[in-house]
């Protein structure tokens, strides 16, 4: 039934794509996304993408330029090969944390990427969990958004059943706690912290009630875990009992890993949007859930122009 779908992928994340196709039973595509000596990347398609239906999954997670320019070009080859709809998966948009103009001068590096992926010929984009909402609208293409909520929840739901507040780690998450909270039914606080410049936080002070409670700071992505690690803290100070954090990308750059190992983290539960590098594998409080069932499934949907609005929960 699905004799028109063609699934390629990057070197980004292979592991979530290989299990994209087992969960719609098809082969992943044939193909050779290598580097010149001098750094150039290349791409080799190995089989007939004429007339199919092809879906590129590609995050464009570390090394980020070198995952965007992959992805760019195995759109042009694609469209070059006369494929008859592509679709770029991508479950991490890298750029999206540059959204807007922040000071003078500044470039809005999100929407000049989702320039590069419309003109390079993609036809759709399938995303998880945008840094901002707003991003769907730098795209000249329909753009579907979807949330990790469902596999957290099922999760939490199992794991945390009783005195938890969900903790936004800034105020611009309290309408994402307040929903993941509801539907868990927890209550909620937020952090209010001012940021003193990219990859540093300083926490202020805490908005509710922690005071003999499981924390679970929820955001859309952990960087460098500076911002999560000051936020626990903080939440320990407040009184809380023990804190974890629920996450869509584990980004875990730079001290990512040792902040979490040296902090009162009780466990960081993400998804595999993003693969783990070798010292985050190693990092026994790191859960990892798989999304790999919701994009698949959205991927269906979408090559049989069926909705896919039933997803966004």
């Amino acid at each position: 039934m699905l004799e028109r779908m063609r699934i390629f992928s990057g070197n980004a994340n292979v592991a979530l794509a290989e299990k994209i196709c087992a969960n719609l039973g098809v082969s992943l595509g044939n193909a050779n996304v290598t580097q010149f000596s001098d750094g150039e990347t290349r791409v080799e398609i190995n089989e007939n993408v004429r007339g199919m239906d092809v879906f590129i999954v590609q995050p464009t997670c570390p090394p980020t330029n070198i995952t965007v320019m992959e992805l760019l070009i195995m759109i042009d080859a694609m469209k070059r090969a006369s494929a008859d709809r592509i679709t770029a998966v991508i479950p991490y948009y890298g750029y999206a944390r540059q959204d807007r103009k922040v000071a003078p001068r500044a470039p809005i590096s999100a929407k000049l990427v989702a320039d590069l992926i419309h003109s390079a010929g993609a036809d759709r984009v399938l995303a998880m969990d945008l840094h901002a909402g707003q991003i769907q609208g730098f795209f000249d293409i329909p753009v579907d958004n979807l949330f990790a909520t469902p596999v957290l929840l099922e999760y939490m739901r199992n794991s945390y059943k009783d005195d938890t507040v969900i903790v936004s780690p800034d105020t611009g998450g309290a309408e994402r706690a307040r929903a993941f909270g509801s539907r868990l039914g927890a209550s909620m606080a937020i952090i209010d912290k001012r940021r003193e410049g990219p990859n540093e936080a300083q926490v202020m002070n805490i908005i509710g009630s922690v005071e003999g409670m499981k924390a679970i700071l929820l955001d859309d992505m952990v960087d460098t875990a500076g911002t999560v690690v000051q936020a626990s803290r903080a939440l320990e100070e407040a009184g809380a009992k023990e804190v974890s954090v629920c996450c869509t990308h584990p980004v875990l750059s730079g001290p990512a890993i040792d902040r979490i190992e040296g902090s009162n983290l009780k466990e960081v539960i993400v998804t595999d949007t993003i693969p783990l590098h070798e010292t985050a594998r190693k990092c026994k409080r790191i859960k990892v859930l798989s999304v790999a069932g919701l994009l698949s499934e959205a991927v269906r949907r979408i090559y049989y122009n069926d909705s896919v609005s039933s997803l966004f929960i």
